[in-house]
């Protein structure tokens, strides 16, 4: 069955009947501002600024109330800007209250600023009717409530982004030290990140020790923190490049310093990595499908954590391609008359999930068989080009998970439909 992306548009409007009210909530840190529509877009009753905290939402939803009394109306919808993490606090507690929340797409309200008044004043008041406007005419979407094992993945997975760039940060400024002060160190070690260079390091920073310093000497200071060292002949060379080396030889205090706070740095991030790891395979562990995905070959727990922490539960999704959409994977184009534009991915969705889906489906084309064989049947016999095999392939990658997930059933190579050998 294929997706049909305007099914769902028009079952969105649909749902806003006669009987709905529909509210708009301009998110801040301190003080949000409703406006409220009926489904024809009329305006209802006047603006309401309301504090972030429990006696601001309390008068909300005794506004609401008003507003559906006074003008006859059953049921109500609150549509709100995903805006930092500043909307989810009201969005939990409405979502409690047993009332509807949906979000709309940032870039959207921008675009349709202008719909009411034709000007391009913007305020709080302004961007709340726009979106309760945007919420009536169906351009929403649902917040899918989260189960613990998702939100926790969510929260390791943003938390390994962090740490990730601190770990890349020490480990470059590292490099960086090496090459102003020993640059013939990797003459020896040729990784700095190595077990070996990173004990040298430690034990011996500088040039000026290792000058002074017999091998056999270096070989028993290795031996103390590793036990698997390297042997003289790498020790030996070492004291000969430290002799002749043409690094800074200045400021000798304040450059080891600097190496200590540095490897301390990389140490951390490293052993909070290896925490987080260790934890978010504890989360897939709880995910009734995540070892029917895993079956995948070539498919990590981080990749498939990173992609469960933008979406929640894969089985939510009715199809492959609303997850791309999610992704902002799917295709859009510009074409009038006879002119054709190019056919471009619209990257509006979550760069993250993006960065999943593109780096699981590169592991799948260079470990599982099935995957391997169709890019290189695109590249070779379809003459494709890399990339837009790999984007093919992409969107192959997250309709199987879908489906793996919607019926919980294990990884089937036949059906990833294999191509005939190629020609040798």
């Amino acid at each position: 069955m294929k997706f049909k992306m305007q099914e769902k548009q028009n079952q969105l409007i649909e749902r806003i009947s006669d009987k709905h009210l529909v509210v708009g909530v301009d998110i801040a840190q301190q003080t949000h501002v409703a406006r409220a529509v009926n489904y024809r877009g009329i305006v209802v009753g006047d603006p309401l600024p309301f504090e972030n905290d429990d006696d601001g939402f309390a008068r909300l939803l005794d506004w609401i109330k008003q507003l559906k009394n006074t003008k006859g109306l059953d049921t109500e919808i609150v549509g709100m800007e995903p805006t930092g993490h500043y909307w989810l606090n009201l969005s939990g507690w409405l979502y409690e209250q047993n009332i509807d929340v949906v979000t709309v797409n940032p870039h959207l309200v921008k675009k349709n600023k202008e719909n009411r008044d034709n000007t391009q004043s913007k305020s709080d008041k302004k961007d709340a009717l726009v979106i309760a406007d945007m919420v009536k005419n169906g351009y929403y979407s649902f917040i899918r409530p989260t189960g613990e094992a998702f939100e926790k993945l969510r929260v390791l997975m943003s938390n390994r982004d962090t740490v990730v760039k601190r770990f890349v940060s020490a480990a470059n400024q590292i490099n960086r030290w090496v090459d102003i002060i020993f640059p013939e160190f990797r003459q020896v070690f040729k990784d700095v990140k190595g077990k070996g260079a990173l004990a040298t390091l430690r034990l011996f920073p500088t040039p000026k020790e290792l000058r002074s310093m017999e091998a056999i000497d270096i070989v028993n200071e290795w031996r103390t923190v590793m036990k698997r060292q390297p042997g003289i002949k790498k020790a030996q060379a070492l004291i000969q490049l430290a002799k002749n080396s043409v690094g800074n030889d200045k400021a000798h205090d304040a450059y080891k310093l600097h190496l200590k706070q540095l490897l301390e740095e990389f140490d951390l991030a490293t052993t909070q990595l290896e925490i987080i790891e260790k934890e978010v395979s504890e989360a897939l562990e709880s995910i009734t499908f995540t070892d029917k995905l895993l079956g995948i070959k070539g498919l990590t727990e981080i990749t498939l954590g990173g992609i469960l922490a933008e979406t929640g539960d894969l089985s939510h999704f009715a199809h492959g391609n609303s997850l791309l959409r999610h992704a902002g994977l799917h295709l859009v184009e510009a074409s009038s008359g006879k002119w054709k534009g190019q056919i471009v991915l619209s990257k509006r969705g979550r760069s993250r999930l993006r960065r999943f889906l593109y780096l699981g489906t590169m592991c799948l084309v260079m470990n599982n068989p099935e995957f391997k064989e169709i890019h290189a049947y695109n590249v070779k016999v379809k003459k494709m080009k890399k990339m837009k095999s790999i984007m093919k392939l992409v969107g192959k990658f997250a309709r199987m998970i879908v489906g793996i997930a919607r019926r919980n059933e294990p990884y089937c190579a036949e059906k990833v439909h294999p191509l005939t050998p190629l020609a040798a």
